[in-house]
């Protein structure tokens, strides 16, 4: 199939499978999709990030939606993806899309899909949708000229983001920032989160630094991606320059990375941990929290700390926010950066998450290293070991049938609990560590995360695993 949906949309190579037939067709099977839902009235909310090819995919989808009547609204400048979740729950779009590949490599562009609320297209919604487009023949495509369609009023240019920008400042604790006069440098990784973040933050009187901040679609020669591996610069202009926190954003800005204020990269599983707890201990919020199956168990501790609980969803946001809305959870996310809190949109909001750190900062008086500090007092520490791997495909139908199939483990140190075949395969420890060796659903990849109480008991069992799968 040409467009094939993984956890987190459709990405690809561009000039591969990333091409103006396949982008055409994803947009005449969505048009045809919202017609047999009879929702095509409503029109449809597209934005875009600054990738290769971006802009000019998301005008060559609109000229089909154009061609079939169905009006477009485009965001005209290249904006978060958490812009256009906002704009579709807000202004209750049936459907929007975002062109990126978010922090996948320089060479991928790709679309995501929303659906009613602002939420991510859950595995049912995409499906669905590949078959409208494997019913499609390229030539069946209709397409209306690009500004035949802004004349005909079928194409209308918006740009929302103070509607967005002001409905974040209502959720933060702006007055306490204003007092605290925190000094944060930001690292758009040459995306597309400065604007909407300096904004929020100059508006709350910080003294705001930035790098990273020009249109670059090779991102630098790096990946898009916050990770310890990628924000060496911002660690060293947090320690150098005396900053108060560092905030990095992925591609389309729904993922963040944080370095504390002594220039630590804090793991997403950190931040994830320290907004829990503050949004119970210093918010006075009750309720559950959600993480997928590769996130820190840390959350757990938390949770139970505060009688409350954590549950547990396969990768993907749309597992997070159903699960959240399932169970009123406060809060949601994944290890790799994602996360979201009730009463916000539906999905991933880096910028959201930038906001509320801050205002963490200013309503405790300590810094991020601090109140890390008082969450391992109070309730232990745990380490984590990550490690991807790359594989042919005859590799990947091996590995598969070992972990998947055959349900087959290594002889392993601990004593199993049990095992959990949710999304990958995943043993749980009596000790209440845990090992989960899965594949990406967005990258060519096998991912192995070993979390334990010592660091290296978790590196060890991550080595066990790549002897017994040959890696």
């Amino acid at each position: 199939m040409a467009v094939q949906f993984g956890t987190g949309g459709w990405r690809a190579v561009i000039g591969d499978g990333f091409t103006k037939e396949n982008i055409r067709l994803l947009a005449q099977g969505l048009v045809n999709k919202m017609k047999s839902e009879d929702v095509a009235e409503k029109g449809i909310v597209m934005g875009y990030d600054r990738r290769f090819l971006s802009k000019e995919a998301m005008q060559w989808a609109a000229e089909v939606f154009a061609a079939a009547h169905i009006k477009a609204y485009l965001i005209n400048k290249s904006s978060p993806t958490p812009l256009v979740m906002f704009y579709v729950m807000k202004h209750e779009f049936p459907y929007g899309l975002m062109v990126t590949a978010s922090h996948n490599p320089a060479i991928y562009n790709g679309i995501k899909v929303f659906t009613a609320g602002g939420r991510d297209a859950d595995e049912m919604q995409t499906k669905d949708l590949e078959a409208y487009i494997s019913d499609i023949l390229p030539e069946q495509v209709e397409s209306m000229d690009y500004e035949t369609g802004k004349r005909a009023g079928y194409i209308e240019e918006i740009y929302p983001l103070n509607e967005y920008i002001d409905n974040i400042i209502a959720a933060v604790d702006m007055d306490a920032v204003r007092s605290a006069g925190l000094r944060v440098v930001l690292d758009p990784m040459y995306g597309v989160s400065e604007t909407a973040l300096k904004t929020i933050l100059m508006t709350a009187r910080c003294e705001v630094a930035t790098i990273h901040d020009r249109h670059d679609t090779l991102f630098g020669g790096k990946l898009p991606a916050p990770s310890a591996a990628t924000l060496h610069s911002l660690q060293n202009y947090v320690v150098e320059k005396k900053f108060d926190i560092g905030i990095a954003t992925d591609g389309d800005a729904d993922r963040i990375g944080v370095v504390d204020d002594k220039g630590r990269f804090l793991h997403p599983n950190d931040i994830l941990v320290l907004l829990y707890y503050y949004l119970v201990k210093f918010r006075g919020w009750r309720g559950p929290v959600v993480r997928n199956i590769a996130t820190t168990h840390m959350l757990d501790r938390v949770a139970e700390k505060f009688g409350e609980k954590c549950y547990e969803v396969p990768v993907g946001f749309k597992y997070v926010s159903a699960k959240m809305r399932e169970t009123g959870a406060i809060i949601g996310g994944e290890s790799s950066g994602g996360l979201t809190v009730h009463g916000h949109i539906n999905g991933k909001d880096g910028i959201y998450a930038a906001a509320l750190l801050v205002e963490m900062l200013a309503v405790t008086g300590r810094k991020l290293s601090e109140i890390m500090e008082d969450i391992h007092a109070e309730c232990g520490k745990i380490h984590m070991e990550e490690r991807d791997y790359h594989f042919t495909r005859e590799k990947k139908a091996e590995i598969f049938k070992i972990l998947m199939e055959e349900k087959r483990l290594p002889d392993l140190p601990e004593e199993i609990e049990h095992v959990s075949y949710l999304d990958g395969s995943k043993v749980y420890f009596k000790n209440g560590g845990w090992v989960i060796a899965r594949f990406s659903g967005t990258e060519p990849l096998l991912r192995i995360f070993c979390e334990m109480p010592e660091l290296s008991d978790a590196r060890r069992i991550c080595k066990i695993y790549e002897e017994f799968l040959g890696l």
